[in-house]
Formats: structure tokens, sequence, C-alpha cells
């Protein structure tokens, strides 16, 4: 359901979701911003909610800096409580660095929301139609995608070829030195894999003048219109209730 909406619309509502989360220092409203795309992603997306508390470990990381330095460092934590008491839209209730930490899960949470349900190849096409997106970066786009992968199966093919033959099991982590040792033949691949798109995007043609042509790209539709005032609706009454409540 929520892949349906184009990209542009999603980047548009995640861009507005996340700049208000950004301005708006409240701690409430930052629960908001977790629980609301939290609950659109588990209900319309079906996304398990292990996978949500998985993806958001790093930016719990993060945000956890910022409440030991908001916590352990007296300067810090002046400026921050004098920010509380001078935002209109703050509440002198809760610990600053409890915001800041929220903060940087809810952004998490709102990146989430649309990783999860954006096609990365219609989200390319999208940008390359609505916004005038350069074919060369858009097609680049596309080769480093398809680069990835055939990257992660090369370095899996190296190192079921290095532990054949010193006659031992693969690890399920790769250890340091092992690391190491990929990274200059995995180079190698990129940079061969690289010359052979140049070549071929080259043989077709590909210019930055003239007309051209994008297939199976998204278009605006009513569901885009219902999505986009929902998602300023909640962020509106969210907001709204982050002053008045």
């Amino acid at each position: 359901m929520l892949s349906a909406i184009n990209p542009i619309t999603k980047l548009a509502a995640c861009l507005l979701w996340m700049g208000e989360s950004i301005l708006i220092f409240d701690t409430r409203f930052q629960v908001a911003c977790i629980l609301v795309p939290a609950i659109a992603l588990v209900v319309f997306n079906r996304t398990s909610p292990l996978v949500l508390l998985g993806l958001m470990i790093p930016f719990g990381l993060f945000g956890f800096g910022f409440l030991t330095t908001t916590l352990f460092f007296q300067k810090e934590s002046e400026f921050a409580l004098q920010v509380v008491g001078e935002s209109v839209f703050a509440s002198s209730a809760f610990s600053a660095g409890i915001t800041l930490f929220l903060r940087a899960i809810a952004c998490g949470m709102i990146s989430a929301f649309f990783a999860l349900t954006t096609d990365p190849n219609m989200a390319i096409r999208s940008l390359m139609i609505s916004l005038r997106l350069p074919a060369r970066i858009g097609y680049s786009l596309f080769a480093a995608m398809q680069l990835v992968p055939d990257l992660a199966a090369e370095a899996q093919q190296m190192r079921l070829a290095r532990a054949m033959r010193f006659g031992r099991r693969p690890r399920r982590i790769p250890g340091p030195l092992e690391v190491f040792g990929l990274l200059i033949p995995l180079l190698a691949f990129a940079i061969r894999r690289a010359g052979r798109t140049a070549i071929a995007m080259e043989a077709r043609g590909l210019a930055p003048a003239g007309p051209r042509t994008v297939m199976n790209a998204p278009t605006f539709a009513w569901c885009d219109s219902i999505f986009a005032a929902m998602a300023a609706a909640i962020l509106g009454l969210c907001a709204l209730l982050a002053v008045t409540v």
C-alpha cells in the first residue's frame, strides 16, 4: 500500500517530518515522530517490529552520545537546559538529554519509513522525471545498485576460495586480517566493473543533451494527495499538542 505512493511525495513528507523533529524541542513530539512512522510500517507495510528495533540500534547509539554528553558535561548540560527553557515548543519537565536521544531515533525512524517503503529503482526514475535528475547521475546510481550485490557475492567467493586453499571452513564473521586481505582484490574488481559500465553507458549514447525516455516511471495519483494531506494533518496535530498540552 505505501509502496504505491510516489517516492517524491514520500520524500517531501519525510523531509517535512524530519525538519519539524529538529525544530521542535519537545520530548512528547519526538515520541510521536517515532511511534507514527513505526505504527504505519507495522500496520500498512507488514514490517516486523524486530526489524525496526534492529534498524534503530545505530541511531540509538548516536543518540546515547547526546544523552551522555548532556548529563556528564556541565557546560553542555547548562546550554541544553537553557535552550529548553527558551524554546516555545519545549517543556521544562523533561530532560534535554532525553529529548536529544529521542530526536536521533525519530530521525532514524522517519528515514527507515522512506527506505522500507520505497523501491530504489522507482525513486531514481521519479527523480529523473519529476526533479530533472541528470541522466548521467541517474544511470550511475543504477550501476552502483547493481554493483553492491555483485561486490558482496565476489567477496564471498574469495572467502570460500581462501578457505578451500587452507583446508578449513570459512568463518561466519571475517577477522581483521581477512578483511584487509580482501580490500585490494575487491577494489580491483570494482575498478574493472566501473570501466565496463562506463564503456557500456557510452556505447548506448548516454549524453547530457537531448531528450531521453524513462520507462516505468512512477506518476502522481490520488493516493499521493491523500497521503500528503494525512501526513501534514498528523504532523500539525502532534505539533499542536506539543504546544498546548
